[in-house]
């Protein structure tokens, strides 16, 4: 497949414009950038690789125009190496603690099953409590054997439906034909990439700092869980960010995430059921320049920490959120994940039919997730640069299932059977650095901005172990 990454680049910068309607924004900033290194690397007939230079690009673009924004001056080079955002799209993989076993990032049950009439059904335990709403859900033993005898004898409608209605997370393999047929590929269709709420507020002092780095300064509140998510704010923290990740007391991340997930960031932990909690973390709210959260669209309601009252808490806050299946139609609070939503929008059954295979065939990495991820990033970046500009405040938000709706936008003429990366490939791309949780390897942070360094200067470790504040 030939495919021009530079205009893809520039169909996700203005996609991802705090205004998209406003021309001022629309094209790519002013200033140089450069795409080298090897192509491919990640065999789909979708492309996987090309999407991941175009995101990783447009994230760092964006972090430079915020930089400009905030310095008045020219935004600064930007270099994106493709073989180094292939390498990052794949990060989870990469990340371990070289001095002891490298924890599995996917539960036993976690998988696809065959249902009746041969149709398969993903199942996502990683959460135990995800785990114990298919067990309940089934009414069976907590074995793969006990859940794949059970979900043989049943409608794989009716293994979706009963999951979800306990709290799990399942999708069934749908075909592009059923999903853009299905109520929430109609509802994810017409939805806009980046979905834009604008206010306007007194033009609030951005931090200045010393501006070692580009995003030096800036405090973030983070709120995110498994890979988008993080991703999104891990790329903030490695340009300068201020990141405070917040969990709930005794949340358990997948382990095997740990490493990748939490480099660059303070982790505490508030429980935001609790009054005290909830104080506190509006404290935080006040304080912060840029709140990040995957929460499904009702948790915040729910936790009495809506809209309303996060802007009565900081008029200047902007809000980017993400989610699975968007932000309308019948789906728009259903639990979901990378895996699951390949499920469901025709991306595994596709790669089947690529392949010829027996079972389905996902992308070569949770591109749904690390592109998602990317734009989150961008996204901020672009919504602070116009709050530098002229006070505004911007809530944007985005879905997995949007993003694989973009994705499948570019083609599915790729090949499937094109050399994949190997461990070669990667360690030019590796680091090793010291953390809690004994020496690790990472992937680099991929893209650059001329005369800054990109790091993560905290290293990943447990959840809960910081105070719950700004340094």
């Amino acid at each position: 497949m030939v495919f021009d990454e530079r205009t893809l680049m520039q169909k996700l910068w203005n996609e991802v414009a705090p205004r998209a309607q406003d021309e001022t924004l629309r094209g790519l900033p002013p200033c140089a950038f450069s795409i080298d290194g090897a192509k491919g690397g990640l065999p789909s007939p979708y492309a996987v690789a090309a999407f991941a230079t175009a995101c990783v690009g447009v994230a760092t673009l964006a972090a430079s125009e915020l930089h400009a924004a905030r310095t008045l001056e020219p935004p600064r080079m930007v270099r994106v190496n493709r073989r180094h955002a292939a390498v990052a799209f794949r990060s989870e993989r990469y990340a371990r603690t070289l001095e002891r076993e490298v924890p599995a990032v996917w539960d036993p049950l976690s998988g696809d099953y065959p249902a009746r009439g041969g149709v398969v059904v993903r199942l996502h335990t990683n959460y135990a409590h995800h785990r114990a709403a298919v067990v309940r859900a089934l009414r069976v033993a907590e074995t793969r054997e006990a859940v794949r005898a059970r979900v043989l004898s049943l409608e794989p409608e009716d293994v979706e439906r009963m999951v979800v209605a306990e709290g799990g997370a399942a999708a069934m393999l749908r075909t592009r034909d059923e999903w853009r047929a299905h109520p929430q590929g109609l509802a994810v269709s017409g939805e806009p990439l980046a979905s834009v709420r604008r206010a306007d507020a007194p033009p609030p002092p951005m931090r200045m700092a010393s501006l070692e780095r580009p995003l030096s300064g800036l405090r973030v509140l983070d709120l995110t869980r498994v890979i988008a998510g993080p991703i999104c704010t891990r790329m903030l923290a490695a340009h300068g960010a201020d990141v405070l990740r917040i969990d709930s007391p005794g949340f358990d991340e997948v382990p095997g995430l740990l490493v990748d997930a939490t480099g660059g960031k303070r982790r505490a932990s508030l429980d935001l059921r609790s009054r005290e909690g909830r104080a506190r973390f509006l404290s935080l709210v006040a304080d912060a320049d840029l709140f990040v959260h995957g929460l499904r669209s009702d948790a915040l309601h729910r936790l009495e920490l809506g809209p309303e009252v996060l802007a009565s808490a900081n008029p200047a806050l902007t809000v980017v959120t993400h989610d699975a299946y968007g932000f309308s139609g019948p789906w728009h609070n259903r639990r979901g994940f990378d895996s699951l939503v390949q499920m469901s929008a025709g991306i595994a059954a596709r790669g089947q039919q690529a392949l010829g295979a027996d079972m389905p065939v996902p992308l070569p990495a949770q591109a749904l997730d690390h592109g998602t991820g990317y734009l989150l990033a961008a996204a901020a970046c672009r919504a602070l640069a116009r709050r530098a500009r002229d006070g505004s405040v911007t809530t944007m938000r985005l879905s997995l299932a949007r993003t694989a709706e973009l994705l499948v936008s570019l083609g599915d003429d790729g090949d499937p059977y094109e050399p994949d990366l190997t461990a070669v490939d990667a360690t030019p791309y590796l680091e090793q650095v010291p953390s809690a949780l004994g020496m690790v390897e990472r992937v680099r942070c991929p893209g650059s901005i001329e005369g800054f360094e990109t790091s993560l200067r905290i290293p990943p470790g447990p959840l809960g172990v910081d105070p719950a504040s700004f340094a």
